[in-house]
């Protein structure tokens, strides 16, 4: 089990996650449990991000943190801020998404310009998350962040993108599927123009139907703190089930978000 060591700073979002330093040397971007949004989306975020692991999507490693009640009193900044308090944050099992690099020598972007997005080196990954944000009904806007790491003394490689924050999966707290066209787009249309028809999301589509058997299903769930879902086993086993139902629907939410007037596909004809 990895524990929580130091507090980095608050990342922004509204669930006031903070970076953190772990007992394995490695910084994780964690999500506690009173979070401002819902309990549940720590569930998301572990549910959601392995199950994308396994459809090949570039996700970041994830992991169960314990965070000590003496690290929260001693540490100011680990509270959570509404509009006329500040809450320590509860102790316990927390979720931690790794942080891709030492926060103090990497850069993240959140935007690129046009021309330096279009040379990320796997943009053709946005059209799997979107297999993937379709499927889980990710009722927010796709997030991701850019990076690139040193080749070399004086070089550097392209941008990489790494799909992040999986918490509006399920409709965040609600775990239903309220499916509505242009949910789970990235905000910038340019990264889908590669897709020309339904054979561009063909890999991950064989990945969805294939390798997301009922033991993938069951390895996930095991792994949850029950103390995340209020020891509703059942509510899980259900969301679970409703999943593995949707897989079937998938092409046809992507042709729904084609025929909207945004035209988020210019190619696909």
């Amino acid at each position: 089990m990895l524990r929580a060591v130091e507090q980095i700073r608050r990342m922004r979002g509204g669930s006031q996650s903070q970076l953190m330093r772990c007992s394995d040397g490695y910084y994780y971007v964690v999500k506690f449990q009173n979070n401002p949004q819902h309990r549940r989306i720590l569930v998301n975020e572990l549910f959601g991000t392995k199950l994308a692991a396994r459809l090949g999507l570039p996700t970041t490693p994830v992991a169960i943190i314990s965070v000590n009640d003496d690290l929260i009193q001693f540490t100011y900044e680990l509270r959570i801020e509404l509009p006329r308090t500040r809450i320590p944050y509860e102790a316990g099992l927390q979720f931690g998404s790794r942080y891709p690099g030492n926060p103090h020598q990497l850069t993240l972007f959140d935007f690129l310009p046009d021309q330096q997005l279009m040379e990320v080196e796997n943009l053709h990954d946005f059209a799997g998350m979107l297999v993937f944000d379709k499927w889980t009904c990710n009722t927010d806007g796709r997030q991701v962040l850019f990076f690139r790491e040193k080749r070399g003394e004086f070089s550097e490689s392209r941008y990489r993108a790494v799909m992040i924050d999986q918490g509006f999966c399920f409709n965040a707290g609600e775990w239903n599927f309220p499916d509505a066209p242009l949910r789970g787009l990235y905000a910038r249309d340019i990264v889908y123009q590669g897709i020309i028809g339904y054979k561009s999301f063909g890999p991950w589509l064989e990945r969805l139907e294939k390798q997301i058997t009922d033991r993938v299903f069951d390895e996930i769930i095991r792994e949850i703190p029950p103390e995340w879902y209020a020891d509703d086993l059942d509510a899980v086993l259900k969301l679970a089930q409703e999943l593995k139902q949707r897989r079937n629907r998938v092409p046809e939410l992507l042709l729904m978000t084609k025929k909207t007037a945004r035209r988020p596909f210019p190619n696909w004809i």
